[in-house]
């Protein structure tokens, strides 16, 4: 910065813009809530179907979306052109103050143009009789003194006009089209930010040279600052697609075998390496965008460390897939670089896929955990799990999905193909507690009527149970308890409420298969039981409080609630009897353990006031009945899921808990009626509805136990059965 440009600033121009920035702030404020509070508040409330119910209110959402960004990245320009504005008007009252300064003690400042500047001493009038020949009033040093003082004074403010004219081009970079969510409170924080990452990014250039002690304090850098986007951004681009992918290679190989605190130190390093590129990915800037398109063009690159005797060490694809197993990745990006991989895997064939990706790449562990990451596929998944609508886009085609099933007879993905298709089906992120859940779209539940098609295929499709999906399985099951029961109640079963996109998408065969199978693993009959017991509790509560919701008598309702019940819960039984093996009894304890589990998994989601029923399982179609679910905490399904976890023992009964034990076909029976029959009890009580007590529970009694035995003939007509 030129000496004469900072002394004689005129901050004034600046200053009005900054109020013109300080009114647009306000205004998207007021924006932002509008669009949160009415514009997307209604559309998430709207009992829309069809297009709408997908195409108009994710626009909406992601309308909503937008202003909430740009209010940010508003606020964070005006509170970085403010704080810089005061920097520089402090700047320049101490070059004043220093220049006068100088003035006073007969030194003269000059500015020479482009950023040069001199000092010198002024001529003494009676230098020419002065025996010591000093021709100057001020010495050397004081000249010299000066001049420094001056210099740091530019130096800052170069540095403060630089780092914010940065920021704010980063800011406003890293969004292509529309707005950036970066968030910054003055042009310290974002600029601390930016020197980080170069700092880091030349650290990891070279990984070599870093220490345990280094990389304990590069870990708690980008621990800082991993969710940081002008930082994440100015790490990757500065250290590279090539530079990224070597240093975590090296990172690999170096500390191999790792125990104690040098394996926590990597484990968390590879988290938050993770989860910067995550953030970093969603950056629209030239830069990043070709960085993304060279990452995802060394995935058949052969990396290896530095220190290796082996010439083979990893593909690309495999460190990529290594750190991508937390925190969610840009969709554009999962999307282009998923591509790529099924594309190779689908060409290996179901059985040869792990020798494509393990056979030979064993010279290297890319994970400090379970597994070694030599499978790409599983950090795929895990990536795809945490972003709903790219594993939407990876398994809408059938082939696909039906390969990447075919392949877990062969390889160890099953459970993170599992945590993917599960994201996918519910539109909910793997470990997300607070969001509530979308309805179903149409390609949703079509992708779920693929996977229960495959798990009814006779001819190898219950392996896929055991092949690390049951639990998983169990879960999809849960969320589509409103499509399952509409499934079974034939077309026009409007009793059973849904916002659905597509209420009617599964086939009664298929649903009477999967649930058969699943219910063999001890985790997958837990997530059908709860998810069951969840809806028909939701259900009961949303029909009794308001009788408007269905047109037709409440013992209608209730028969047809009931018979759903025993039915749904009737496969499972009769699944687990019919099946009569040792696992069937041995695995109690597992299933008792994944039963409250479940229970408990429930209650976590209650806890945030959002209701489990609001977030998975039933998101109701009419606002009486979206209100009545999304009360769960306090309500009937409160209730129900407390049954779960205290295990109370059943009326009347003999000394069996709540749904502890299916060794007996009839105990199960009994376990699904009482728990109806108490559901029905709490929202009569709850709602104060006046409906005789002894026959409303017989009428559900009848109709459970009548459900029951019809799952006996659905399941004789979707598989074969051992005889008497």
């Amino acid at each position: 910065m030129d000496l004469d440009a900072l002394r004689h600033g005129n901050f004034s121009k600046l200053g009005e813009a900054i109020t013109d920035w300080e009114q647009m702030t306000k205004k998207l404020a007021d924006l932002q809530k509008d669009a949160e509070n009415n514009l997307k508040s209604k559309a998430d409330k709207a009992d829309w179907v069809g297009v709408n119910a997908s195409v108009s209110r994710e626009f909406i959402a992601k309308t909503a979306a937008e202003f909430a960004d740009a209010h940010t990245q508003a606020n964070s320009i005006t509170k970085i052109l403010s704080d810089t504005r005061g920097e520089l008007i402090g700047y320049r009252t101490q070059l004043n103050e220093v220049i006068a300064r100088g003035t006073q003690q007969n030194m003269t400042v000059i500015d020479t143009g482009e950023g040069t500047f001199t000092v010198t001493g002024n001529t003494r009038p009676d230098w020419a009789s002065d025996p010591s020949g000093k021709t100057g009033a001020a010495d050397q040093k004081a000249v010299n003194a000066l001049r420094e003082e001056i210099e740091g004074i530019l130096t800052k403010a170069t540095q403060s006009d630089n780092s914010a004219a940065k920021a704010l081009r980063l800011i406003v970079d890293q969004a292509k089209y529309g707005f950036s969510d970066a968030s910054y409170s003055d042009r310290d924080s974002a600029a601390k930010a930016v020197a980080a990452a170069e700092k880091l990014a030349n650290m990891a250039k070279k990984p070599s040279d870093m220490s345990l002690s280094d990389i304990d304090n590069f870990n708690r850098v980008m621990e800082k600052y991993k969710a940081d986007p002008l930082f994440s951004e100015q790490f990757a681009k500065g250290l590279g697609a090539k530079g990224t992918l070597q240093f975590w290679t090296e990172m690999t190989s170096a500390h191999a075998g790792a125990k104690g605190p040098e394996l926590e130190t990597m484990q968390s390093l590879q988290q938050n390496l993770g989860l910067t590129l995550a953030t970093a990915s969603f950056s629209d800037s030239d830069a990043k965008q070709s960085w993304k398109k060279e990452l995802i063009a060394e995935r058949n690159t052969n990396f290896v460390a530095a220190n290796s005797s082996n010439p083979v060490g990893a593909l690309g694809s495999q460190v990529i897939s290594s750190l991508m197993r937390k925190g969610q990745y840009d969709t554009e990006f999962l999307d282009s670089y998923r591509e790529k991989l099924f594309k190779a895997d689908k060409g290996a064939g179901d059985a040869g896929t792990h020798d494509l990706w393990v056979k030979g790449y064993d010279s290297l562990d890319l994970v400090f955990g379970d597994g070694n990451g030599r499978d790409p596929l599983e950090g795929l998944f895990e990536g795809l799990s945490h972003n709903p609508e790219a594993a939407v886009h990876a398994f809408e085609s059938k082939t696909d999905l039906d390969h990447m099933l075919g392949t877990t007879m062969y390889t160890d993905r099953g459970e993170s193909l599992g945590r993917a298709l599960e994201t996918a089906v519910t539109g909910v992120a793997a470990g997300d507690y607070t969001s509530p859940a979308p309805p179903h779209n149409a390609e949703q539940v079509q992708i779920m009527a693929n996977i229960m098609n495959a798990v009814a295929q006779p001819d190898g499709g219950a392996d896929l149970v055991s092949n690390g999906l049951g639990e998983s399985f169990g879960n999809m099951a849960a969320s589509y308890m409103p499509e399952i029961s509409r499934a079974f109640g034939g077309p026009n079963a409007e009793v059973f409420l849904t916002n659905s996109e597509l209420p009617e998408g599964l086939k009664t065969a298929d649903v009477t298969r999967f649930l058969s199978e699943v219910s063999l693993d001890p985790a997958g009959r837990a997530g059908i039981i709860v998810g069951e017991s969840v809806y028909t509790s939701g259900l009961l509560d949303a029909h009794l409080s308001d009788p408007s919701l269905f047109d037709g008598s409440r013992d209608q309702v209730l028969e047809n609630i009931g018979r759903n019940a025993g039915l749904i819960e009737g496969i499972v039984g009769h699944s687990v009897t019919d099946e009569n093996v040792q696992s069937a009894i041995d695995g109690e304890k597992d299933y008792n353990d994944a039963l409250k589990k479940k229970g408990d998994f429930i209650k976590t989601w209650i806890a945030t006031g959002l209701g489990y029923g609001s977030v998975s399982l039933f998101p109701g179609s009419h606002a009486a009945a979206g209100a009545a679910v999304g009360g769960f905490a306090g309500g009937v399904v409160g209730l129900a899921v407390d049954r779960f976890i205290e295990g109370q023992e059943l009326k009347g009964a003999r000394d069996e808990a709540l749904y502890a034990s299916a060794k007996d076909l009839y105990d199960m029976r009994n376990s699904v009626s009482q728990q109806t029959q108490w559901s029905v009890e709490d929202a009569l009580e709850q709602h104060r509805v006046d409906l005789p007590k002894d026959g409303t529970s017989d009428t559900v009694r009848v109709a459970v136990n009548q459900g029951w035995d019809d799952a006996s003939e659905f399941l004789s007509r979707s598989k074969e059965r051992p005889s008497g």
